[in-house]
């Protein structure tokens, strides 16, 4: 269960790195993208507001039914797609979504680039 879970964090994570660079929420225009964004205001408001909606979806909406198997939410879109072989490729996503945003943040704090700057030269 914590395999998936962390796994579908880091795809979350990866995403938003790449994303953050494109899109900036009105007032926050101001704000550098990638780990920057942590320690600079209004990104520190923004960051402490995520985390803490986070954490309530984490303890109150996203929990664990111990009669299911583990990660197992079911179909909430009805898509009739969680089957042997969707979860099979979403751990295997996950896996690797944890190495690339591992890689992203290792990047981010050696070079002070976001994830699409480091394509740059």
């Amino acid at each position: 269960a914590a395999e998936i879970k962390h796994g579908r964090v880091a795809m979350m994570a990866a995403l938003g790195a790449v994303v953050q660079h494109f899109v900036k929420f009105p007032g926050f225009e101001g704000v550098p993208a990638g780990l920057g964004a942590v320690t600079t205001a209004p990104g520190t408001y923004g960051f402490v507001a995520l985390f803490l909606l986070s954490g309530a979806m984490e303890l109150g909406v996203w929990t664990q039914d111990p009669s299911k198997e583990a990660g197992d939410f079911g179909d909430p879109l009805g898509l009739g797609q969680y089957n042997e072989d969707m979860r099979a490729k979403e751990i295997n996503n996950g896996r690797f979504a944890m190495f690339a945003a591992l890689g992203i943040i290792s990047a981010d704090l050696l070079t002070g680039k976001d994830a699409i700057q480091q394509f740059g030269a």
